[in-house]
């Protein structure tokens, strides 16, 4: 059993890295090439911003940051803009809250607040990713 918890924690935190970015290399392509279904809720989100090129680069970053990951060199710094840039993604939250909340009710979700919201996890995700990388867990000595 122990020999399993060890290679559980050997195995964990590099797959959570690949997984990461294989997620943002995938929404970045889809935001790249025009084929997102999430185009008018970025562009909704900052309206100040002309939509196709904020599409296009935000998906361009999501690709670099996913292949970063992937790869894994400076792994505590792309985690840290992974981080970043998911806090960014909260801003919907509370440019369109219509578009998130139900009746204005923050308790009850629409489906894209639900989307939103989900990011919590890969924000935690990438913390996590993040604080290995800083200091590597050592393995139980009990």
């Amino acid at each position: 059993m122990a020999s399993a918890l060890l290679t559980l924690r050997a195995l964990s935190i590099p797959l959570l890295r690949v997984s990461l970015g294989v997620v943002f290399v995938w929404f970045g392509a889809l935001k790249i090439t025009g084929t997102t279904p999430v185009a008018d809720l970025v562009a909704g989100t900052v309206p100040w911003l002309e939509p196709t090129a904020l599409v296009v680069g935000l998906g361009l970053t999501e690709v670099v940051l996913g292949i970063a990951m992937v790869i894994g060199r400076q792994v505590k710094w792309v985690a840290l803009l992974v981080a970043a840039h998911l806090c960014g993604i909260f801003l919907t939250l509370v440019v369109q809250p219509s578009v998130a909340f139900q009746t204005g009710n923050p308790l009850l979700l629409t489906m894209t607040g639900e989307f939103v919201v989900k990011n919590l996890v890969l924000l935690t995700a990438a913390l996590v990713v993040m604080a290995a990388a800083v200091a590597p867990v050592e393995a139980d000595r009990r």
